[in-house]
């Protein structure tokens, strides 16, 4: 019993202290993570980051910190970490490259989210599909077609091509071009298209509608007309405009050159 007091006290001498300062190091440690994540969150919603990634990005925070944390807690206590970390860095490159594919996905999406080129309700053509982003997480986007369809992109596709966004800047220029016969006045015609368009509610009013000739041949004269609309409700605006302008034509007793 002798000996086994006299290790146990040598022990405590020995690493005792350690022991307590591991263990206010261990605490101290956590209370300063806490009030780090919130700080992190705080700047997040600051800066207007996504509300999807802000939780994702906090807590990756604090997982860092909370494992370094802990290779600290045991380097005061002294316990080796060389075959331990020689262990995780192993294991790290063997994640690494089973999930290279998700891993590119991952990224990407976190990219999208951050720099967001396009967001969650707008327009866009990627990979040949034109339609609405509906969602967007952190490895894939979803996007409905103009037809309906469902079409899920990994966010590494999105990430590395051309996206074009329909619906950033908030309106967009249609571009319709028709040709006449040359005994047909132009100033005319430019009346009447002109009269057709500023009477539709759907087309801007800046920038103003231009109707000009672009080309001449033995057919005629070709028109080229230029409106403006919304982003949202393009297509249907378009169609409408296509109509609108048949329309007055016809009322007008204009021809169009075939």
């Amino acid at each position: 019993m002798q000996k086994f007091y006299d290790r146990t006290l040598n022990w405590l001498i020995t690493f005792g202290p350690k022991v307590v300062l591991a263990l206010i190091l261990f605490i101290v440690g956590l209370w300063v993570i806490r009030k780090f994540k919130k700080l992190v969150n705080r700047i997040l919603v600051k800066r207007r980051v996504d509300a999807s990634l802000r939780p994702f990005l906090t807590g990756t925070m604090a997982l860092i910190l909370q494992v370094l944390l802990l290779f600290a807690v045991m380097q005061v206590v002294g316990v080796q970490l060389t075959v331990f970390a020689a262990l995780v860095g192993a294991f790290g490159v063997a994640a690494g490259l089973a999930l290279s594919g998700t891993l590119q996905n991952f990224t990407s999406g976190i990219l999208i989210l951050i720099l967001k080129p396009f967001r969650a309700g707008d327009n866009i053509v990627a990979q040949s599909s034109e339609g609405t982003v509906t969602t967007i997480t952190i490895f894939y986007t979803i996007v409905t077609t103009f037809d309906n369809r469902t079409v899920i992109f990994p966010n590494s596709k999105l990430s590395n091509e051309v996206i074009v966004n329909l619906s950033r800047e908030g309106r967009r220029r249609m571009d319709i071009e028709v040709t006449f016969p040359y005994d047909l006045p132009f100033a005319q015609l430019k009346s009447v298209i002109e009269s057709a368009l500023h009477a539709n509610r759907d087309i801007l009013k800046e920038p103003v509608t231009r109707v000009g000739i672009i080309s001449m041949d033995e057919k005629g004269y070709k028109v080229s007309i230029n409106a403006w609309s919304k982003a949202h409700g393009y297509q249907d605006t378009r169609q409408q405009v296509y109509e609108v302008i048949m329309e007055a034509i016809a009322n007008a007793g204009i021809k169009m050159t075939a």
